[in-house]
């Protein structure tokens, strides 16, 4: 199989003038032209011509999409020819064989390896409960028993443990409110 190189040219903006050239188009043509024959010169086959978007800054911040016209060549690769053309320059002795290219076969692909298992899915530890804080003020303020909490699911009960007396909290009777002391 043929390998090739490639480049790309921007593709000329304007005609250029030259003598009997009267219309943009002839000029266009004899400038277009020349720019194939001098890469031609240099061994570089025509492919094709592209428009391609191109982002260019405008002021400080700004950017614009501007669109570029491009000429695209190719040729063959210098090693690549060797190794694809057979030898056909007559062998030293007559009595030698003639040189035979073998066909070159590319190397076999590595092998795949076999895709890991995926883990298993690990499940988010649940957070333990958080300890319910009881809020006293100094003026024998309110407790709170829990805070409000919106996005919770149920709370698991909360351990049992022995009732440990508040020593600030009054032991007279029931609290209803912040207005009753």
């Amino acid at each position: 199989m043929q390998q090739y190189e490639y480049t790309v040219v921007p593709a000329p903006l304007r005609g250029e003038k030259a003598k009997g050239l009267k219309t943009t188009a002839d000029r266009f043509a004899h400038t277009l032209t020349a720019t194939l024959n001098a890469m031609a010169a240099d061994g570089w086959e025509y492919v094709r011509a592209e428009t391609l978007p191109a982002e260019e800054r405008s002021g400080l911040t700004g950017r614009n999409t501007t669109w570029q016209n491009l000429l695209v060549f190719r040729r063959p690769m210098p090693g690549a020819a060797i190794a694809a053309a057979p030898s056909t320059a007559p062998s030293a002795s007559a009595s030698a064989p003639a040189a035979v290219a073998e066909p070159v076969t590319p190397p076999a692909p590595a092998p795949v390896p076999p895709a890991a298992p995926s883990p298993a899915p690990v499940a988010a530890p649940t957070p333990a409960p958080a300890p319910q804080p009881s809020v006293a003020a100094s003026s024998g303020g309110p407790r709170f028993a829990s805070p409000v909490r919106l996005n919770e699911g149920p709370r698991a009960p909360a351990p049992s443990s022995p009732q440990v007396p508040d020593p600030i909290a009054p032991s007279a009777g029931p609290r209803l409110g912040p207005a009753e002391k």
